[in-house]
This record gives C-alpha cells, sequence and structure tokens, in this order.
C-alpha cells in the first residue's frame, strides 16, 4: 500500500471500527499525521488543533483495525494511557505482522 492510497483509505473507512489494517496502512497514516500536525502546528495553534480533532477519529479506527489484524481487540488502545510500559505494548504488537486466520475476518 502506498503513503496516498493509505490516507485514502482512512479518510474513506472515517470511523469504521470492524475490519482489519495492513501494517503499511497504519505506519502511512501515523507518517501522515506526524508531518502534517508539524506542518500546521508552524502555520497556526488553532489550525494544528483542529487538524488534530478531524484525525482523532480516523486515527483511533486505523488503530483498532491494525490491533484486529494482530487477532487483538480494538479496546487495547486504552494501553496508550499507561506511560511507558503501555507504549512500549502496544508499539511491539503494531509492528507485528498480521496473523491467519484469526476472529476479525
Amino acid at each position: 500500500m502506498t503513503f496516498g492510497e493509505s490516507i485514502s483509505i482512512c479518510f474513506t473507512k472515517y470511523a469504521d471500527f470492524t475490519g482489519r489494517a495492513s501494517r503499511s496502512e497504519f505506519w502511512w497514516w501515523t507518517l501522515f499525521v506526524i508531518l502534517a500536525s508539524i506542518a500546521t502546528g508552524l502555520i497556526s495553534d488553532m489550525v494544528s488543533a483542529i487538524f488534530s480533532l478531524a484525525t482523532l477519529l480516523p486515527g483511533l479506527a486505523v488503530g483498532a483495525r491494525r490491533l484486529h489484524d494482530t487477532d487483538r481487540s480494538g479496546w487495547l488502545q486504552l494501553l496508550w494511557f499507561i506511560p511507558v510500559i503501555g507504549w512500549i505494548i502496544l508499539i511491539v504488537w503494531l509492528v507485528q505482522e498480521g496473523k491467519e486466520p484469526n476472529r476479525f475476518g
């Protein structure tokens, strides 16, 4: 999956928490959000805040679909609230290959 395809899919599936997302889809989306956040932050704090709010839901959705690809529940994203240990666990899970077959399709 390319950078553009990933962004397009994530905006198309804006609030779709079902199904699965490939590693490339998730990581290209993450790169897009980081770069766009930096760019909008240089323009204005208000523009940056609006962009962050606009990409929050699709970011959560692609994160849930990525965890589904590794046969885990999307609710495990709540581990982001546990400093350091939760972050490490989630990053390890997000870089793993998808599991076939799994309960999420």
